[in-house]
């Protein structure tokens, strides 16, 4: 790549933020044109702030995905939602995701105060979801959230389609401001290829289990060794509340732990482009949700 034009270049952080399941992490992945957040079909599934890296010869575009804001019920959820509304402090741009398919999120007043809080003038209202959606049930929409806040701009979007990220990610770049080169070109997160690993575990758990046992597993990666012939040996560790969950997880004659083994391992040599040994184990940390040592163990401060 070419060296920028600093005179031109624009830079700037843009954190998404909303209520959980409204697409904020397969918005990402649209903009970065690759996976680096995980995504199912259940809500919560985003627990950490997840940054990618967008470098182009005219614009470096540093997105932050946030964990769904949620009414606390664990100190889980507290850490959640402290890491959401930290992202927007120093944002350059807030993009404020809906689903138009679904009610006003219940918590919106509260997120619209706390943007309010912030330096930031620049805010996007993205409406997710629109192909679920006629045009008639969309007008209304828009009419009732420029009623609400004084959005800079309001888009209504499908985040599966890479038309309307890449039509969105262009509006952005037109109000992102005259900046530096934040990161190297070639740097795509600043997140280390632990973090992606116990992400892809934790991902086939909430795909493969149901009720609570995806809510309250947590992954830590103890070991992650490239060694002589050229595999990636990885060992980690499944934590659950109750040794009835960590039973379920294992499965009978371990099927269950195998088959999310399995699903894992297959994604995580694409990310790596290596062979990987991957080994799992399944221990119980009695409701670390609720206890806020065990939760920094854990990675969540």
């Amino acid at each position: 790549m070419n060296a920028p034009n600093q005179e031109s270049f624009r830079s700037g952080y843009v954190s998404i933020i909303g209520e959980p399941n409204v697409g904020k992490s397969t918005l990402l992945n649209g903009m970065m044109g690759e996976k680096l957040a995980i995504v199912t079909p259940k809500p919560q599934t985003t627990r950490n702030r997840i940054m990618g890296i967008v470098t182009t010869e005219g614009y470096q575009i540093i997105f932050l995905d946030t964990p769904g804001i949620v009414a606390p019920k664990y100190l889980l959820h507290d850490a959640m939602v402290t890491t959401a509304y930290h992202a927007i402090k120093d944002a350059d741009l807030i993009i404020y995701m809906v689903d138009g398919s679904q009610l006003p999120p219940a918590l919106e007043t509260q997120i619209f105060e706390r943007i309010r809080e912030t330096e930031s003038k620049t805010v996007f209202l993205v409406i997710n979801k629109i192909d679920l959606l006629g045009a008639s049930a969309l007008l209304p929409i828009i009419a009732e959230y420029s009623g609400k806040f004084s959005f800079v701009e309001i888009v209504p979007i499908s985040a599966r389609k890479s038309s309307d990220v890449l039509q969105l990610r262009d509006q952005i770049v037109a109000h992102l401001p005259i900046g530096p080169h934040y990161f190297p070109d070639d740097q795509i997160s600043d997140l280390p290829e632990r973090f992606f690993v116990s992400e892809t575990v934790r991902e086939k758990i909430f795909l493969k289990t149901q009720q609570e046992i995806p809510y309250a597993s947590g992954v830590t990666v103890e070991e992650f060794k490239h060694r002589s012939n050229g595999k990636v040996y990885i060992r980690a560790i499944i934590y659950t509340e109750r040794l009835s969950q960590k039973r379920i997880l294992i499965g009978d004659r371990g099927g269950m732990i195998k088959q999310i083994g399995k699903l894992a391992r297959e994604e995580i040599e694409q990310f790596l482009n290596a062979p990987v040994f991957l080994e799992l184990q399944v221990s119980v940390k009695g409701d670390w949700r609720r206890d806020a040592r065990k939760l920094k163990d854990m990675g969540y401060a």
